[in-house]
């Protein structure tokens, strides 16, 4: 009997010892000219390499959208290192790599508005 709740306890807790080495992630995205967030903000998040992570049985990649405070919370994710990209009408687009080390993690972006576009004429060129 005593050997049946070991293995009922044991199992009861896997969840729990597997989330902890888990990140619940947040990605906030907000202009940087008036520090608004920015709703319908497309993320995607990539998964890239970590510790003891078997990237054949897990999902790597999420593609979702910001809500009307500029926020998105992904599933819990192992820790490790991630790209993420934010693509937003009227924006200019965000890449760049990070670190996932804590159990709750937020990422804090802030987008540009675009730059004035710059051409020369070929023909005029002396």
């Amino acid at each position: 009997m005593r050997t049946l709740w070991v293995i009922v306890l044991a199992l009861c807790s896997l969840p729990f010892l597997a989330s902890a080495e888990d990140t619940r992630l947040t990605v906030q995205v907000n202009s940087v000219d008036t520090g608004k967030p920015i709703d319908r903000a497309s993320v995607v998040v990539r998964f890239r390499h970590g510790l003891n992570v078997n990237m054949k049985k897990m999902i790597t990649n999420w593609e979702t959208k910001t809500n009307q405070d500029g926020k998105v919370s992904l599933p819990p994710m192992p820790h490790g290192e991630i790209t993420v990209q934010v693509i937003a009408a009227n924006y200019q687009t965000f890449g760049d790599v990070f670190q996932l080390t804590d159990p709750q993690q937020t990422i804090s972006i802030k987008l540009n508005r675009p730059q004035a576009q710059y051409s020369e004429d070929a023909k005029t060129k002396k």
